[in-house]
């Protein structure tokens, strides 16, 4: 391969904070947002916030949630790749890029995803210079497939859905038993620069929001609750920082009910594209849960469809009184792993009974580009959605979320869901016991996050070298 200077974003401060980007290389980027998505200087634009500052959220409104707490959601749409995973991803590969691990001159980077992940590495990896390939199941949506090669990404797809990484583990070690010395895996699943780009810049943005709400006279300034579905659990994260400053804050996980690995030790194929992975990730910090609930991937699908295509938006309007710009906005901004975690989010107010004070916070992971092939196969599956039909879906899917599937973290089902990792990563991937018997202890995940500051320092090193 041709030598390739190093191509160098934002650092952790920046992301979360991105007014203290350099004002030359912001402005840079922001024009570059949209002249050019494809101008490596969008790294720049890997953020929560938006041109004007202020956070990427809305406030769902109570007439489409049926709950007095509050649920925020965090949207993702306006990210380089419209999804956060691109965070996660350049974090993941800056990391690895300065401490010498990786080297665009010398190696391809393996992107194993089931999706949005697969895509954001597409995004980085070209953007900073090195051959990327993508792994993705199958059965995603082509939506997927074809923005992974926009990108300039190869792409390999492994027999499946959603659930089956096992195949994708599989494919990535054939790659590297081929060619040792070139392919190099970066491995949402079990690569901590995951964690930390969500416990840092999403955990923080998330405590912001919530004082920036308070002055608004939304909530006490607390958060009462974050509620994510996992699929490498990079973005439940943010529950670890969340906990440092609320200690009271619950930290839910959601998982689909056709494959309730946690709360069931359960497997299946499903649909929430982005989620439910049918293994613990090494990443996950399952010592800090509170809760896993499971959501229905029918009901997220339809939830989404509802929507998106006529007369949903028109019957939620006008016999539910759903505010028409809440609408728009929620139409530009959800995804299906997006409504099944505001079902989550409905769940958890209920279950708990949270109330006008109690803010809960919820993300939106990507937006709805990539799944008009997934409701197409709906309308194939179950008929157009008539008025009646939109009807029933907006009362049985989310006026009347239940509070079943509900397994809370005692000490005996936190060991549990913890002890479920060594089947995949002690047996099967040749981790070491002795550190996974260290993510029992909140120690080993600070000793994670104070890492932040030294990687912080090395880019802005590089960027000044």
């Amino acid at each position: 391969m041709a030598n390739h200077p190093l191509v160098i974003g934002p650092t952790f401060e920046e992301m979360l904070h991105p007014w203290k980007i350099p004002a030359a290389i912001r402005s840079h980027a922001q024009r570059m947002r949209t002249e050019d998505p494809l101008d490596p200087i969008n790294l720049f634009n890997i953020t929560w916030r938006t041109p004007d500052d202020s956070i990427a959220y809305m406030l769902l409104p109570k007439e489409f949630t049926g709950v007095e707490a509050p649920i925020a959601v965090l949207y993702s749409k306006d990210f380089p790749t419209g999804s956060h995973k691109v965070g996660a991803a350049y974090s993941v590969l800056v990391e690895k890029e300065l401490t010498g691990e990786v080297d665009p001159a010398r190696h391809t980077l393996v992107w194993p995803s089931t999706g949005n992940y697969g895509i954001g590495g597409a995004w980085v990896g070209c953007r900073m210079q090195f051959d990327s390939l993508v792994i993705l199941p199958e059965l995603m949506s082509t939506e997927r497939f074809d923005i992974v090669r926009s990108y300039g990404a190869r792409l390999v797809l492994t027999p499946g859905c959603e659930s089956n990484v096992k195949e994708i583990y599989d494919k990535c070690k054939e790659l590297v038993a081929a060619d040792p010395e070139r392919v190099r895996v970066l491995n949402q699943f079990e690569v901590i620069g995951n964690y930390r780009f969500h416990y840092f810049v999403t955990g923080n943005a998330i405590i912001e929001l919530a004082e920036e709400l308070h002055h608004r006279g939304i909530g006490s300034g607390r958060v009462a609750a974050f509620c994510s579905a996992m699929g490498s659990a990079g973005t439940i994260a943010a529950g670890d920082r969340l906990k440092q400053v609320f200690p009271e804050t619950l930290t839910i996980g959601l998982e689909p009910i056709q494959c309730p690995t946690l709360i069931l030790n359960g497997y299946g194929g499903h649909d929430i594209q982005g989620i439910g992975d049918k293994h613990v990730t090494w990443i996950h910090n399952v010592m800090n849960m509170d809760a896993m609930m499971a959501i229905d991937d029918i009901e997220s699908k339809q939830g989404l469809q509802l929507l998106l295509e006529s007369p949903g938006p028109e019957v939620l309007v006008s016999r539910y009184g759903v505010p028409e710009d809440s609408l728009s906005l929620m139409r530009e901004i959800f995804g299906i792993s997006g409504v099944c975690n505001v079902l989550g989010a409905i769940k958890t107010a209920k279950y708990y009974r949270l109330g006008p004070q109690d803010l809960i916070v919820t993300v939106c992971t990507d937006a709805r580009d990539r799944y008009g092939s997934v409701m197409a196969q709906l309308t194939d599956t179950f008929g157009p959605m008539d008025e009646t039909e939109a009807a029933v879906r907006f009362v049985s899917i989310f006026g009347r979320q239940k509070t079943d599937w509900i397994q809370e973290g005692d000490r005996a089902t936190r060991l549990r869901w913890h002890h479920l990792k060594y089947y995949t990563w002690v047996e099967q991937h040749g981790k070491d016991i002795k550190e996974l018997d260290a993510q029992l202890s909140q120690e080993y995940w600070v000793a994670h996050q104070e890492r932040i500051q030294e990687i912080d320092r090395l880019i802005t090193g590089a960027r000044g070298a």
